[in-house]
């Protein structure tokens, strides 16, 4: 499969679980906007079944290489970025892991069960990244526990593998310029901020702004019955120019810490 096939794929899946993403796209788009991809993002646990380099296998594969690594300490997290070794124009890819070795007895009890569960065929396809939750129903009350110790591993727990967010490319977009400009429209269109230590993430200093919606809260069924949870959610990045002039490619790991934040637990 080659990359714009997998980004295809992995579209038609993200709009499909959450609408409220594709209304934005559609509304940008009825503005006249090219919508252009920056990077999409996954989330897994650290483990050899499931960790960043399984997931990272499809797009290395279809000319992917690894550029950079990033370290979240607050939320025992490591991740990794990607980018195509012959088309600049294709989208970026972020690949984050839980360490799992660093929480509660519990929750490691709790992930080896559910990378136990996958399939082991699919443990070993291409298909994996698309796969969803496939480690059977989920139960709401170890949700909820997972979420007293990582939102993020809760939020892996029920929703699985699949593309945890698109990112649109403010530098793409004509009228729409800026990241202000963005949150301003995104705001009179009904959609939810993560304001988390403020709506904008980074600074033209640090070359590279970021803001993102609150994901969309989708109805999920658990063994308890059926429970609203947040999905995915689509973040905005604009990337300023370093001193050759190119426009800066890396992420900014404390501005990604707080993007993370977009799928936390939240009640309309």
């Amino acid at each position: 499969m080659n990359y714009r096939d997998i980004f295809e794929q992995l579209w038609q899946e993200y709009i499909s679980q959450n609408p409220a993403t594709k209304k934005v796209y559609d509304l940008l788009v009825r503005e006249g906007e090219t919508v252009i991809n920056d990077h999409v993002a996954f989330r897994t646990f650290r483990h050899p079944l499931v960790g960043i380099d399984v997931l990272a296998k499809p797009f290395i594969k279809s000319g992917y290489k690894f550029i950079q690594d990033y370290h979240f300490e607050q939320k025992k997290l490591y991740a990794k970025h990607f980018e195509h070794k012959s088309d600049p124009h294709a989208p970026r890819v972020f690949i984050s892991e839980l360490l799992v070795d660093q929480f509660s007895e519990h929750m490691q009890k709790v992930v080896n069960e559910w990378i136990v569960n996958i399939p082991v065929t699919l443990l070993k396809s291409e298909e994996l990244i698309f796969s969803g939750n496939v480690s059977g129903m989920p139960s709401y009350k170890v949700y909820e526990k997972l979420r007293f110790e990582s939102e993020y591993a809760a939020w892996l727990y029920v929703n699985g593998f699949r593309a945890n967010h698109f990112t649109v490319s403010v530098n793409g977009l004509r009228e729409y310029d800026s990241i202000e400009k963005v949150n301003i429209f995104l705001k009179l269109n009904g959609f939810l901020l993560n304001d988390t230590n403020g709506e904008i993430q980074g600074s033209p200093k640090e070359l590279l702004e970021q803001s993102s919606i609150k994901a969309g809260i989708i109805r999920a069924e658990f063994q308890e019955g059926e429970f609203d949870i947040p999905g995915c959610y689509y973040e905005f990045a604009l990337r300023y120019p370093v001193t050759n002039g190119t426009l800066y490619s890396g992420f900014v790991a404390k501005s990604a810490d707080k993007i993370f934040e977009s799928t936390n637990y939240y009640k309309k």
